[in-house]
């Protein structure tokens, strides 16, 4: 299924090559900005029955444009950015189905085990997505963490996503090596989340046309979702038509 996004950059909704974002802001590569708001996106989701999205904060400045997403479209976003034990209800109660935590469950390179525990008993695993999102070294993944910069010593496998199946609602893993560039999805990312992930995951990076989210569709064995970013019509691209990913949605949650 086709997962839609709000990516928030300095306020704006923006696409942006992931491996170039960085806190000095320098080598910063932007593929689209929008001249609509947050919430034209939100309310353009609703219309169309779109649920499960994630609207994320990328860096500081973007809490407002955030807020009014998820007011657009109460209970159909997942949050993340910036989210800790401290706000993560507060985001709940400003209309996300679920948060979606990631740098602030790792410490000095490893998972918080303790952080993780407190943050699923404050909020329930269900309201919980965790952002797994990896880069490759040494032909392997590993979860990036602050704006995908810092590597960590956690490995995307099937004993790590068995592990903290239990401790969340679903996965979002960004391929940041191709994010944003519109060359392909990384379909050995997609087969790995198809074949050992216990629950829902949604992979997102490189997607280009429709072909690629009926590629994710199988070779993620109808488990993994897709989010189509810098490829798609409503965000400057050529490659895919929105129209076309609401279309395969219906086709899709119409088959028996």
């Amino acid at each position: 299924m086709f997962r839609p996004c709000i990516d928030l950059h300095e306020g704006q909704v923006k696409q942006i090559v992931g491996g170039s974002l960085s806190d000095g802001g320098t080598g910063l590569r932007t593929n689209f900005v929008s001249e609509k708001s947050a919430a034209w996106f939100a309310e353009l989701y609703r219309r169309d029955g779109l649920t499960g999205g994630h609207v994320i904060q990328l860096g500081p400045g973007n809490e407002a444009a955030a807020r009014a997403a998820l007011a657009a479209h109460p209970g159909g976003l997942h949050l993340g950015g910036g989210v800790n034990l401290e706000n993560a209800k507060g985001w709940l109660e400003a209309g996300a189905s679920h948060v979606i935590v990631t740098s602030w469950v790792f410490r000095d390179g490893r998972l918080d085990a303790e952080r993780l525990k407190s943050l699923v008993a404050a909020i329930g695993r269900e309201r919980l997505v965790l952002d797994l999102s990896c880069r490759v070294r040494d032909g392997k993944y590993f979860v990036v963490t602050d704006r995908w910069q810092k590597f960590t010593e956690l490995e995307v496998t099937a004993p790590t996503l068995a592990g903290l199946a239990a401790q969340c609602a679903e996965f979002l893993i960004h391929a940041v090596d191709v994010e944003g560039l519109c060359r392909g999805v990384d379909l050995k990312l997609v087969e790995l989340l198809g074949e050992a992930s216990p629950i829902p995951s949604t992979y997102a990076g490189g997607a280009r046309s429709l072909e690629d989210l009926e590629l994710v569709t199988r070779a993620g064995r109808g488990r993994v979702d897709l989010t189509i970013g810098s490829a798609l019509d409503i965000f400057g691209g050529t490659g895919v038509r929105y129209a076309d990913c609401v279309a395969f949605n219906r086709r899709a949650a119409s088959a028996p």
